[in-house]
């Protein structure tokens, strides 16, 4: 397939009117959707800025690719925009974006779409053919100067594809979304090797899978690897060779540097857990356990997620039928009442805390210390010593992992087959079993036992100042670092027993949302009308605790929106613990106030609506009539 199948004239836009990056994203998503190509608009803008929140994807010389694949996409397509005088688009290089390709991939896309999206970032590498786009006085000149060049790559790959079997230098790319700073980093490498006439093979990480894989005789005669990764890539098959680790922009941008250290060996030598199916985070950092404590933290939270999701959700459908309606010794007793109860609550929710610690674990040591971490995690769960031990025993775990692939590292290499299999499994999880056992599950049990009494003793002006702060702690961030921490604080006290926090915290989490829909339908001559549309869906998705549906208008006017977030969502909180809601579901927003898992709902719902309502007349007088 080629470009030009996928760019066609009525998707272009020579002189774009757009002043800013957030105006071309608009600008250029905008010209998408009038002409039929997604389905659903706000859903694909959303993608596009959760993208750019990740990394930049203006790639410096001049070139912005926003890309995105999602299922808002009905047909795989790209939209070209120009700029004479330049937007800036916090590029790589620091210096204003002239031309614009947004690339909208389908979530079931052919792979001879990602391809062909793919080959066109490649394109934009060359100078000449940069040069020749800005300079084309018609679409039409666009289009045949994007044909000419694509078949030059096209030529240019048959050639490579013959070249030598054993190449010096061997490469990986990958980046989060695999579309186009993948092949850009690959391209680059590959040009860099061209420019010195040293032979190197790159391996790509996109969305469309592993493309050309390194063999292990590859890998056995290269003097060195380069990885240039935003994504996880696996690294014990590279044990014993010199490995460079970078992010995938510096593939694109610092190819040169990349080589000279290859080249010079000044590279560390990696050494391999021991296993074959080992994986590192490619990072400028280096190796696995160089996250930080955040990150681990952070890892294990978003794998634990699905579990309160749906099981939260189960629980809470399994009320409809009478608050005791899952007991068998109660009159309410209903069976399908009890399996809903039985699969959220006693097995979804009695994984979570294994899931978390596992995931914090290996995290920090990759996956040998998905072991002991959900065996320490388990054993936190039915011990009662909850998310606290949970996440204590994650750390452990992890790190006790790190320490053991240094104290075996001196071992030959007959015994590298089973240290994964063995030795790792075996002395870790024994460790974490006897800590957890005797010194950790009795104290951090008890401590859990006293923070649920404090909480049952505490006076209701001092609860609602724990409603307050936890109902703010959602609005500060929209769901990064102090949002994850209250939300994870209140399943704590869920699975403490006690289910007043949390329902501060969704209470929290719901009102950005649906007070900046507020503001955008009562002051329409403030927003404009992408901003009231993308408003009207925040309806949505505030009412089903989607709290990042008021990222886009952070991130357009942070020092109005995110004030006025968080004074709305701290009256939420406050107003939520004051009335004596709780809730006993970890997740679901409207579908949990259907439901009796929650307790004044009348009371709840009055302490969201005035909470939104704060939010969304704060922003509406705070902002400046449009123009």
């Amino acid at each position: 397939m080629k470009i030009t199948e996928l760019l066609r004239a009525e998707t272009m836009i020579l002189n774009l009117a757009a002043n800013s990056k957030n105006d071309v994203i608009e600008e250029l998503t905008s010209k998408l959707d009038e002409n039929g190509y997604l389905s659903d608009r706000d859903a694909f803008k959303a993608e596009i800025d959760k993208r750019e929140s990740e990394s930049s994807t203006g790639i410096g010389e001049g070139v912005a690719i926003p890309h995105a694949k999602t299922s808002a996409v009905k047909t795989p397509s790209i939209v070209f925009g120009r700029s004479e005088a330049g937007i800036d688009y916090d590029s790589l290089d620091g210096q204003p974006s002239h031309l614009f390709f947004m690339i909208a991939a389908s979530e079931g896309a052919h792979q001879d779409h990602l391809h062909t999206l793919s080959r066109l970032s490649t394109l934009l590498m060359d100078e000449s053919f940069r040069k020749q786009l800005l300079e084309a006085k018609s679409k039409e000149a666009i289009l045949s100067a994007i044909d000419e060049k694509e078949k030059e790559k096209l030529g240019s790959e048959e050639e490579s594809s013959e070249e030598s079997k054993s190449p010096r230098l061997l490469g990986v790319t990958g980046c989060p979304t695999g579309i186009a700073h993948t092949y850009m980093a690959a391209d680059g490498l590959k040009d860099e090797g061209k420019n010195r006439n040293i032979s190197i093979k790159v391996e790509t990480n996109g969305s469309d899978g592993v493309k050309n894989p390194l063999t292990a005789e590859e890998i056995a005669a290269a003097d060195a690897i380069i990885i240039a990764a935003d994504t996880k890539v696996e690294t014990d098959r590279f044990d014993g060779k010199p490995l460079i680790q970078a992010s995938v922009g510096d593939g694109i941008r610092n190819a040169a540097s990349l080589f000279d250290r290859a080249m010079s060996k000044d590279a560390p030598v990696h050494k391999g857990s021991g296993g074959s199916g080992g994986e590192s985070t490619a990072s400028s950092s280096g190796g696995g356990g160089g996250f930080g404590f955040y990150k681990h933290l952070m890892n294990g939270v978003s794998h634990m997620l699905p579990f309160v999701v749906g099981g939260g959700i189960l629980i809470a459908l399994s009320f409809f039928f009478g608050v005791d309606a899952a007991d068998p010794e109660s009159s309410d007793y209903n069976a399908f009442a009890a399996a809903l109860d039985a699969i959220g609550g006693e097995h979804a929710f009695g994984l979570m805390v294994a899931v978390l610690a596992g995931f914090i674990a290996m995290s920090i040591a990759d996956r040998p210390g998905l072991a002991p971490g959900m065996v320490g995690g388990f054993m936190a769960t039915t011990g009662d010593a909850g998310f606290i031990g949970g996440i204590i025993a994650g750390f452990l775990a992890g790190y006790l992992i790190l320490g053991l692939k240094k104290l075996f590292s001196g071992l030959p290499a007959t015994f590298d087959g089973i240290k994964t299999i063995l030795f790792y499994p075996l002395i870790s999880i024994f460790v974490i079993g006897i800590i957890m056992h005797f010194v950790l599950i009795e104290p951090l049990a008890a401590f859990t036992l006293f923070l649920q009494n404090w909480l049952d003793g505490m006076q209701a002006e001092n609860i609602a100042i724990l409603g307050v702060i936890l109902g703010g702690m959602m609005a500060v961030d929209l769901g990064g670092p102090v949002n994850k921490a209250a939300f994870t604080f209140g399943l704590a006290m869920i699975d403490a027993g006690q289910f007043g926090p949390h329902a501060a915290v969704m209470a929290g989490g719901m009102v950005p949302p649906l007070g900046i829909a507020l503001a955008t339908t009562i002051f329409k001559n403030k927003f404009t009308v992408e901003q009231r549309d993308s408003g009207r869906t925040n309806y949505i998705l505030g009412s089903f605790f989607v709290t990042e549906g008021a990222i886009p208008f952070a991130a357009a006017d942070p020092g109005r929106v995110l004030p006025s977030a968080i004074v709305g969502s701290s009256v939420a909180g406050g107003l939520s613990l004051l009335f004596g809601v709780t809730l006993q579901a970890g997740h679901g927003g409207l579908i949990t106030m259907a439901t009796p898992a929650v307790t004044n709902t009348v009371g709840y719902i009055i302490a969201i609506v005035v909470g939104a309502i704060v939010t969304g007349l704060m922003l509406g007088f705070w902002k400046k009539t449009l123009e």
